[in-house]
């Protein structure tokens, strides 16, 4: 593969901005065909974007000979069949987070990854971006000396702007999205603490519905002991009032402090000779990055930016959170 030409499965509101147009911006990628089911909607995402090509059915985009890697980026609950259906046909894959809508069905798409001899890269995009690297050398250079433990804050209103427009509420639908507003946010905050401190020891949690207006729990607690002796405890809170927003997580080491805002733009390092701040431009397109390292590793460039094993710890964590 000397240029990838990609095909986007579920060409919906999240593809608008943070993903979509970065494929055509990109060294060696190009956008070539997009799939909606709502075929109207497929042609209009194409011809506002440029795109040569659009289905209606997946199987057809797949099948496109002019398509040789496909971006999976509809809810959860389909991210399995057509990531087999992919990989099945030969074409490397890279899937929206959460890699599935649970553990089980994450482990199948590996393994069909194995078998088929065929490359997966999940989109945990904030691990490529300025900011996440920043704090990983901090960690890793022992700014704070050895870290000591990770505490979060999620908390947001039913109506959270940090969640993705969509024409239905299929993300407060656990049989389409695995769980609730917990299971599209989670998993970018879950990945970066496995991407800063490696493997989970052990995790475990509890969900509550408190609310009891959906299927959906609201509010969710957890904790993870990872293999370097970190302890991670994080609560997430979709039913506060809007004054009670916040988006907080703090590493505390044995020589300092480090604190950021998983949706911001600012790292604020604390240690006894004094306070410093990195504050980072945002990004247009914040997947590109990702886009740009997964693109290197479907061309033989690079490794992995987040492997389907990677991915699947953070799936473990979150079934253990959240399932009984």
């Amino acid at each position: 593969m000397e240029q990838i030409r990609w095909g986007i499965i579920g060409c919906g509101d999240v593809t608008e901005v943070k993903s979509g147009p970065a494929f055509n911006k990109i060294s060696n990628s190009s956008l070539v065909a997009v799939m909606r089911r709502d075929g109207v909607k497929a042609a209009d995402y194409a011809a506002r974007h440029g795109v040569p090509k659009w289905y209606d059915d997946a199987d057809d985009l797949i099948n496109d000979p002019d398509v040789n890697a496909i971006y999976i980026a509809t809810p959860p609950l389909q991210h399995e069949i057509y990531t087999l259906k992919a990989l099945a046909a030969g074409k490397p894959v890279y899937v929206e987070k959460p890699m599935a809508i649970n553990a089980a069905a994450a482990e199948r798409m590996r393994e069909a990854s194995a078998a088929y001899g065929v490359k997966l890269s999940i989109a945990h995009y904030r691990r490529a971006q300025p900011m996440f690297l920043k704090i990983k050398e901090l960690i890793e250079t022992g700014a704070i000396g050895k870290a000591r433990f990770a505490q979060l804050q999620m908390l947001q209103p039913p109506q959270s702007d940090l969640i993705a427009d969509s024409e239905s509420n299929w993300r407060l639908d656990p049989a389409i999205s695995g769980g609730g507003l917990f299971h599209d946010l989670a998993p970018h905050q879950l990945d970066l603490m496995i991407y800063f401190f490696g493997p989970p020891l052990s995790s475990s949690g509890r969900a509550l519905n408190q609310q009891g207006l959906n299927q959906a729990d609201d509010l969710v607690v957890g904790h993870v002991v990872f293999n370097n002796g970190v302890v991670f405890n994080g609560t997430w809170c979709f039913s506060v009032n809007p004054l009670s927003k916040t988006d907080r997580c703090e590493i505390v080491g044995e020589h300092g402090k480090i604190s950021f805002q998983i949706f911001g733009s600012k790292v604020v390092l604390e240690r006894e000779e004094g306070l410093s701040e990195f504050v980072f431009d945002p990004i247009l397109h914040v997947e590109q990055p990702m886009i740009e390292q997964v693109c290197c590793y479907f061309l033989d460039e690079r490794e992995n930016p987040c492997s389907s094993e990677e991915a699947i710890l953070t799936m473990r964590v979150i079934d253990r959170f959240t399932k009984p």
